[in-house]
């Protein structure tokens, strides 16, 4: 006997997250999942180990002071909040709520793999438009739009390119989007980003129906393992992801840590000094190199190599191993030409860039 799947479901290739180990003894310099280089903040570490007696409690199901916290910071209103384990979860229930069966979910080419896979999950359609240069393209959005197009995904800054829209950019988009087609920014990296016309979702969402922005707290405030993101949505958004959402969906811990995060201002510029300095440093030391690394605004760089097989990216990757450094294979993103460098901790980012000299060197002498 077997049991019948839904179509479609047996099409998604399942999400492959980053490396994290290697075989063989000796510690790993992990640079392929984007994880915050200095870790989580202190006090949100001291905030989780609070709660350790009181975990046969459930958490608060509306996660309403953590909602509170994320308006303060942001100056949004906290009902028009909802939290999520991830910001991979709000992004997974705004397809089941507003996509189904014979619409379309339109993304950027090079865009994140949960997009296709939501909509896959729900018997939607993925429809990806063409970028130019590795950067999400307005127009090619625009021109792929159809009357079954319901959902309409932009990372800004967009992973694995670390490229950006620019604000008059996005405004274009939603101005050209029908009124029944959902915007969805997903501005998972927008704490590293200081540019003048640079827009992350906020102001939008407050002067549109069909605008949701999403965040994480898996990047700069280091608490990935905890499954934290959330969603600023118009409020008949947030109700209706409110009647969809897990009762329980964020444990009290990660709600705790979460508010600590925000209120540890100092912890969070330091993370954003980090990546200021580092990810211009190890960008000049790849074109350094001959390598080509892409324009970045997140906390990676995206790694261009040459189609000579001594220098490629799979012959990059092998030499990384050797030296205990896990980069991010982008194949599946269709780069395969590529790999994906997390902006890491100081001495993974000097030893990465030492071992693609040596990599780059050694080639030249075979």
């Amino acid at each position: 006997m077997s049991l019948n799947v839904r179509p479609g479901i047996l099409d998604i290739a399942a999400y492959v997250p980053g490396d994290h180990s290697l075989p063989g003894e000796g510690p790993v310099h992990r640079m392929a999942s984007n994880e915050g280089a200095l870790g989580a903040s202190p006090k949100a570490i001291e905030a989780y180990r609070a709660l350790a007696a009181e975990l046969h409690r459930y958490p608060d199901g509306a996660s309403k002071e953590l909602r509170n916290a994320i308006g303060r910071a942001y100056g949004l209103d906290p009902e028009q909040v909802v939290c999520g384990a991830g910001s991979d979860d709000v992004l997974q229930l705004l397809v089941r709520a507003y996509a189904g069966p014979g619409d379309e979910v339109l993304y950027s080419r090079h865009g994140f793999l949960v997009y296709p896979i939501a909509a896959k999950s729900v018997g939607a359609t993925p429809v990806a438009a063409r970028e130019t240069d590795l950067r999400t393209d307005v127009d090619a959005l625009l021109q792929a739009v159809t009357p079954r197009t319901r959902i309409c995904f932009v990372a800004n800054p967009n992973n694995p390119t670390g490229s950006y829209v620019t604000k008059a950019e996005l405004e274009r988009l939603r101005a050209g989007l029908p009124d029944d087609v959902l915007l969805v920014i997903d501005a998972a990296y927008a704490e590293y980003v200081d540019l003048p016309d640079y827009e992350s979702g906020l102001d939008m969402v407050r002067g549109a129906g069909n605008v949701v922005m999403t965040r994480t707290f898996s990047k700069i405030f280091g608490l990935a393992s905890l499954r934290l993101g959330w969603a600023f949505c118009p409020p008949a958004v947030a109700d209706v992801l409110n009647r969809i959402r897990g009762p329980f969906n964020v444990p009290a811990p990660a709600q705790a840590a979460g508010i600590a995060a925000l209120a540890d201002r100092a912890h969070l510029d330091r993370a954003r000094a980090h990546n200021d300095h580092w990810l211009p440093w190890f960008a000049q030391r790849m074109r350094a190199l001959g390598l080509h690394p892409y324009p970045s605004v997140a906390n990676f760089v995206l790694v261009k190599f040459p189609s000579d097989p001594k220098l490629g990216a799979e012959a990059a990757l092998k030499f990384l191993h050797s030296r205990r450094i896990l980069p991010r294979r982008v194949a599946a993103y269709g780069l395969p030409d590529c790999l994906r460098v997390t902006i890491a901790e100081e001495s993974a980012v000097k030893a990465c860039a030492d071992a693609l000299e040596a990599f780059v060197k050694g080639a030249a002498t075979q």
